[in-house]
């Protein structure tokens, strides 16, 4: 019984201190988000104070800035068509293109795509302008999105790789002895096999290219303006607006992350069945 006292306490004490730890971790990553929201219901008279506030009347004015003063809608809406169409052509050229990695062991091909995921976006920018500046594509939704495949293509293509080396070959190989080409079976049996995996790729490539500022910074203009540009300009050169500041950043970040509670099930489904071999 002594034993057994001792194990039990001895559980207690390690839950105890997984949970503090686990409070620790949720207490650092919620703290900006928390601070985030509280900035942007504040007026600018507290969010510059020397000293934090904390009790305050929260107000909606930060808000009624940054939608009807800003024209934020509009942002949101080139933001969510750069983004999808991105996101939709990255799925049309990476799942064959995954899906060709991984039945004919291209590894090298994989290494160069890898490559290029982890080259700074600031790289490709200069060349990018150039060429739109040469075809008159500034400022069109054309531009940002054949630059946001850049991530969304090698971020679809590294996800479904694993996915696709976990389908068995021998379920293909039946089929195309039935008579079904290797296109159709790539549609009809492999696509819905691997629909988690397809699932996870295409959420992360949407996040990634909705939270792009760079590229929509240099390419994009009064047309084609997105979210994370948009929040740029709360600042100038005499004052930051830190309510409208915060208020952007949470309608930003409101969308995606009622999507990835949507779809956190599939999500997490995905990244584990990718990463479990048999």
């Amino acid at each position: 019984m002594t034993f057994l006292r001792t194990r039990a306490g001895r559980d207690r004490l390690n839950n105890w201190v997984l949970n503090t730890l686990l409070l620790l971790v949720l207490v650092v990553l919620l703290f900006p988000f928390v601070w985030m929201i509280l900035t942007s219901l504040r007026d600018q008279v507290q969010n510059t104070s020397a000293i934090p506030v904390w009790w305050f009347w929260p107000t909606l004015q930060n808000y009624r800035d940054v939608i009807v003063g800003n024209n934020f809608l509009f942002f949101t809406f080139n933001s969510l068509v750069i983004a999808a169409a991105a996101t939709g052509l990255g799925l049309l050229f990476g799942l064959p293109a995954a899906y060709a990695i991984a039945r004919f062991k291209l590894r090298g091909l994989a290494a160069w795509i890898l490559v290029s995921r982890i080259i700074p976006y600031i790289t490709f920018l200069l060349p990018w302008f150039l060429v739109f500046s040469s075809l008159r594509l500034i400022d069109t939704y054309l531009a940002l999105i054949v630059t946001h495949l850049i991530i969304t293509l090698p971020m679809i293509i590294w996800v479904m790789i694993a996915f696709f080396e976990d389908i068995p070959i021998d379920l293909e190989e039946a089929a195309m002895v039935d008579g079904m080409t290797r296109f159709g079976t790539f549609l009809r049996i492999v696509i819905p096999l691997v629909m988690p995996g397809v699932v996870t790729a295409s959420i992360l490539a949407f996040i990634y290219s909705w939270n792009q500022f760079l590229f929509s910074l240099i390419l994009a203009g009064p047309n084609t303006k997105t979210v994370p540009v948009a929040v740029f300009n709360f600042i100038s050169y005499g004052s930051i607006n830190f309510g409208g500041i915060a208020a952007a950043a949470v309608l930003i970040t409101l969308p995606v992350v009622i999507l990835s509670l949507i779809v956190q099930r599939h999500i997490v489904r995905g990244l584990t069945s990718g990463g479990v071999k048999g």
